[in-house]
């Protein structure tokens, strides 16, 4: 039985080996998405704090009088007071000193170096109706907990958890793969069931709303504008959604056209995670609110699948639980090249071994 799941564990870490790799690293700089994309646009992202910020108002006059002509579809508001406000246009990102009212750039809109990692590590960057990347991902997601709980039982008769640095290649390789796997053996564990859930989400996450006798919420229609109707500004709209979430922060808005509603993205304190998971739908006309929907008193199975993403992207408890996943995915790498590793020499130690008998004879 022992011989069978470790052929079992090494051939499903050889096929798999590859696309596992790209899990971990890609997951790795995941964990700290938001925190590059503003390292690497360091100069549009950052600003300096002073008391008061422009109104909405006040920042689409500016945007509308720097880029004519060109139609305002959303605004984000920065949540934390040394980051700049965006401006969404039809093909790019304008950033704006909030405080002073500085066109700091524009990003065109459209997939850049942190996009393509998030899609290979979702999907492997295929994109297709099938939806193909994402199926051979969710199922390296089974292979590994399959490796993970296997591993486990082929580590629990010797225990080791300590490193011989001295000790030959084959034995160094053996101590860092056993040591590295138990260690993060918990941390990989929650990682991969989580992923697993994302991964199969048409199939798992309607089980969390039947398992908790919830459904999801649906936002009602947006009935059509009274003849002659004006809009309420943005910044109504804003605080509008305010008082309907007491104790949220908006930090995303759109700009409707004729037909549509305000959507309003908001956070509780608590709520970490960089979209946010509070919701408000504003009619742009009457400014009644025609859905609002916190995190705190969503339907249970939307808090498992809030909880769920949370948990496995390590942002459930900000930069410390971000750290300590970005690690465990890195981990995920160093497992295979470990394995790997072992594997090559104990291959090479075997087609070694029948040329140095016949050197004996000789």
């Amino acid at each position: 039985m022992r011989k069978l799941l470790f052929n079992l564990h090494l051939y499903t870490a050889l096929v798999v080996g590859v696309f596992v790799i790209i899990l971990g690293l890609t997951g790795s700089i995941m964990a700290f998405e938001p925190e590059l994309d503003h390292l690497f646009h360091a100069k549009l992202s950052y600003v300096t704090p002073q008391p008061h910020a422009l109104s909405l108002a006040e920042i689409t006059t500016v945007v509308s009088k720097a880029f004519p002509g060109e139609r305002i579809s959303g605004y984000a508001i920065s949540t934390s007071p040394n980051l700049s406000y965006q401006v969404a246009l039809r093909r790019s990102i304008v950033y704006l000193n909030q405080y002073t009212g500085e066109v700091l750039g524009v990003r065109e809109a459209g997939p850049d170096f942190l996009n393509y990692v998030h899609q290979l590590h979702l999907r492997l960057l295929l994109r297709n109706k099938a939806d193909s990347g994402k199926t051979i991902m969710s199922w390296v997601g089974v292979a590994m907990l399959f490796l993970l709980c296997s591993g486990l039982y082929l580590w629990w008769p010797l225990k080791r958890v300590t490193v011989n640095w001295h000790a030959p290649s084959k034995r160094f390789w053996f101590d860092v793969h056993n040591t590295v796997g138990i260690i993060s053996a918990v941390f990989l564990l929650v990682l991969t069931v989580t992923g697993v859930m994302i991964g199969f989400d048409d199939t798992l996450f309607p089980l969390l709303y039947k398992m908790t006798g919830s459904e999801p919420s649906r936002p009602p229609a947006i009935p059509p504008p009274a003849a002659g109707a004006k809009p309420i500004t943005p910044d109504q709209a804003i605080e509008i959604a305010r008082a309907a979430l007491p104790g949220t922060m908006p930090f995303q808005i759109s700009a409707p056209g004729p037909k549509g509603a305000y959507q309003i993205r908001s956070r509780f304190p608590e709520d970490l995670t960089p979209g946010g998971r509070s919701r408000v739908i504003v009619d742009q006309y009457t400014g009644k609110v025609l859905f609002a929907e916190g995190s705190r008193t969503a339907p249970a199975g939307s808090r498992l699948v809030i909880a769920n993403r949370a948990i496995h992207t390590g942002d459930i408890f900000g930069i410390p639980s971000k750290t300590v996943m970005s690690l465990a995915s890195l981990m995920l790498a160093l497992q295979v090249v470990s394995g790997v590793a072992m594997w090559w020499k104990r291959e090479r130690k075997k087609r070694a071994a029948p040329d140095t008998a016949g050197q004996t004879v000789a």
